[in-house]
């Protein structure tokens, strides 16, 4: 059920997104009547300040992780701006970058910094990152009568990359003492799209799996030909309930809602730590944070933290076409890195930690016009 309205709702948000691709950049500043671009702030720990009314259209596109906060902050953010529209389409972190280098969106999202084969598509423009929240990538698997798997970045790395092909493979029972684990094929599923989720998991196997792991870091991976691929994260969910001896990467959020099992991975601090946004929040702490607020969140080195914890950012362009896009930008993006913060926990997210909620907040005054 939970699948269907997820499918449902991308389609609907790609759907409203491609019917305003021509309107996109103007039809904001056609439809309303708008402060100057300097007119919205966001202090430390709220939305906005000001209380001027803003009327127009964004569209986004992007981070399927993203999902399920943009739908409930777009529905919790008319409360706040009810003359506005917000539309996101979710189909991929790399849909989200080339929608905005296209032009055809007003911001982007993605799990994951513009990678370096992809910026000369933006023309030089500025881009603002935005971060919004961290999140748990699961490794959800089905196998009947399994419970409390415990899984290592060695032998992830083996099973994502073909060299183990069955539950009950030596190396598997090694990290499971007492489980009965059968001899059942292993089947993994992967994305299908180019995926931020994609780039931090196979980021985290480059890091904790070393020479184990041959695949490399990428929004696409060229994976094993036994692979099974789905759309976003809720295709590979969906690959997972529906395949006996399946395992795959899919975001909390997502797990959670498809009711998959998943398993406990070993930290670089030797801890074995399950998925939450507990542990998502442990893995935000001491990341190092480059000036234009990049930073990744795998294999941190806290012992209660999750080791494959990633996070999403919104993508702008710091220069935008007119006052009110800019107004607008500033509005929607400072109630995501203000007031829906407190949303976040009960979608299965964690929020940003304070000294990146502070400076994500500083920077709205780079949006300008």
């Amino acid at each position: 059920m939970y699948f269907r309205r997820r499918q449902r709702f991308m389609t609907v948000g790609v759907a409203a997104v491609a019917t305003a691709l021509s309107l996109a950049a103007c039809s904001s500043s056609s439809t309303t009547s708008a402060p100057s671009g300097g007119s919205t702030s966001t202090p430390a720990g709220g939305s906005t300040t000001s209380s001027a009314a803003l009327s127009g259209t964004l569209n986004g596109s992007g981070s399927t992780f993203q999902t399920v906060y943009q739908q409930t902050a777009i529905s919790s953010f008319k409360s706040v701006q009810p003359s506005m529209t917000v539309n996101y389409g979710a189909g991929g972190s790399g849909k989200g970058r080339t929608d905005l280098a296209s032009g055809v969106v007003n911001f982007a999202g993605s799990d994951s910094p513009i990678p370096s084969a992809e910026v000369a598509n933006f023309k030089g423009k500025t881009v603002l990152y935005f971060p919004v929240f961290l999140g748990p990538i699961t490794v959800s698997y089905n196998l009947s009568g399994v419970t409390g798997l415990k899984l290592d970045a060695t032998v992830l790395a083996e099973i994502f990359s073909g060299k183990i092909t069955t539950w009950n493979n030596a190396a598997i029972a090694a990290l499971n003492s007492g489980a009965k684990l059968p001899s059942t094929a292993i089947t993994i599923a992967v994305r299908s799209d180019s995926s931020g989720t994609t780039q931090n998991f196979s980021l985290y196997l480059e890091k904790a799996a070393g020479s184990a792991w041959t695949l490399g870091s990428s929004s696409t991976i060229k994976w094993p030909s036994t692979a099974r691929a789905g759309a976003g994260n809720p295709g590979v969910a969906q690959i997972v309930k529906s395949t006996p001896g399946a395992i795959g990467y899919v975001d909390y959020a997502d797990a959670k809602a498809s009711g998959l099992s998943y398993a406990s991975i070993k930290n670089s601090s030797g801890s074995y730590v399950a998925p939450s946004p507990t542990s998502a929040s442990a893995a935000g702490t001491g990341i190092t944070i480059a000036p234009d607020l990049t930073f990744h969140a795998v294999d941190a080195s806290s012992a209660g933290a999750y080791p494959i914890t990633y996070q999403s950012w919104v993508l702008v362009y710091e220069k935008q076409p007119n006052a009110n896009d800019a107004a607008m930008l500033k509005a929607y993006i400072g109630y995501l890195i203000g007031s829906g913060q407190s949303l976040l926990g009960g979608l299965g997210y964690a929020p940003l930690p304070s000294g990146l909620q502070q400076k994500a907040q500083a920077q709205l005054s780079m949006i300008t016009s």
